[in-house]
């Protein structure tokens, strides 16, 4: 099987990338493979003649990893995102297509068979762009898809041009990061649709809507881990068995993909996600929740995003640490932590950014943002 790669700098046209995806899905054409970097390299060979597309996760906290996604698993995925909408329509492009959550936009409107709209990505997410590209769809339903941070973007003083725009979507996916209390409350109050969307690469992107499973997609915990079943799950990883074994193992007949995430699955099936695995700091001999205390502080009046990580630490060997998106002090920040949580939890380090550094696909950069509260606390 065949493997073509895809090069998407800024100012590509992600809708070329339409007709090889087309055929990539009908069998016709190799497998697309959509990436950023120039000196990409894809080695090894496809399994079989079903995987339609490369891509590679993220790298938020690590090695990105190539995945393979079939035919069946692109398709399982639209599916379901149709029966968990209730409807097909026309998407608004607005992540980048190398990564799984813009490259199913386009998936979706094949499968759906309507003309999706681009932002210009030689720019800059704007509430400008996004809104002058929001007013070129023509579809009566209307989807989108965007990370927390460019909704908090569209909502920081909106205008009323683009509450419009917002408003006129019949749901909003939100995902590739967790979505702060305050951010939903803010789109609640404009009277927005959002549904927040759990997934991954290996998912073939969100299979968890608002907590529930997409239809014919499993989850279930063990011993507070998530793990995923079903008919989206990739294929495993280009040029990496042993990690692929590792990962997508068989359990009673089923295959199944552990994710490193922590999460519970109610007695209803309902889907909540704890954050990740590694995102238990152990400081001073005690565990905090980095999600909790990320909780907390987007509480705080002031506060759109807040970031939580350990940082090495001579006296407490791993400490705390925060990066803080607003205008609340630190000093009311510790203090918050301190009421809620306990003073183990309090962050050692409190960090003020106007903007976390993000990956280009919107999810925060968690090794810079450690590297930046590892200086501030130093």
């Amino acid at each position: 099987m065949e493997l073509l790669p895809i090069h998407t700098p800024a100012g590509f046209d992600p809708l070329a990338m339409l007709k090889p995806l087309a055929d990539a899905l009908a069998g016709e054409g190799p497998a697309v493979a959509p990436h950023s970097e120039p000196g990409q390299r894809f080695e090894g060979e496809l399994p079989n003649d079903e995987v339609a597309a490369v891509i590679s996760t993220s790298g938020s906290t690590g090695i990105p990893k190539q995945t393979l996604l079939s035919v069946d698993a692109l398709a399982a995925s639209a599916m379901g995102t149709a029966l968990a909408l209730k409807a097909e329509g026309q998407w608004l492009l607005a992540l980048p297509v190398h990564y799984v959550a813009g490259f199913q936009v386009l998936v979706r409107s094949l499968y759906a068979g309507t003309q999706p709209w681009a932002l210009d990505t030689a720019q800059s997410f704007t509430p400008a762009t996004f809104t002058d590209a929001a007013g070129e769809l023509t579809d009566r339903v209307r989807f989108t898809s965007l990370v927390p941070t460019q909704l908090q973007r569209l909502l920081t003083d909106p205008s009323p041009r683009t509450l419009k725009a917002l408003k006129r979507f019949d749901a909003i996916l939100l995902g590739g990061a967790p979505a702060g209390s305050a951010l939903r409350s803010e789109a609640r109050k404009h009277g927005l649709r959002i549904v927040t969307t759990y997934g991954m690469s290996e998912t073939c992107g969100g299979c968890v809507y608002d907590g529930v499973p997409l239809d014919g997609v499993q989850v279930t915990s063990e011993e507070g881990r998530l793990w995923i079943g079903g008919a989206v799950l990739a294929d495993g990883y280009l040029n990496s068995a042993e990690l692929t074994d590792e990962r997508f193992p068989f359990n009673s007949g089923q295959r199944w993909f552990r994710t490193d995430d922590a999460g519970d699955v109610a007695p209803d099936g309902t889907v909540s996600v704890g954050g990740r695995m590694d995102d238990v700091i152990i400081t001073g001999g005690l565990k905090v929740s980095a999600a909790r205390v990320a909780e907390v502080i987007e509480s705080i009046p002031g506060v759109s995003q807040a970031l939580v990580v350990g940082i090495p630490s001579t006296q407490w060997g791993t400490a705390v640490a925060a990066a803080v998106v607003g205008t609340a002090e630190a000093q009311l920040v510790r203090q918050r932590v301190q009421d809620a949580l306990g003073a183990h939890a309090v962050p050692k380090s409190v960090l003020a950014l106007d903007a976390l550094p993000l990956l280009p696909g919107g999810k925060p950069d968690r090794r810079t943002i450690q590297a930046l509260l590892g200086k501030a606390g130093s």
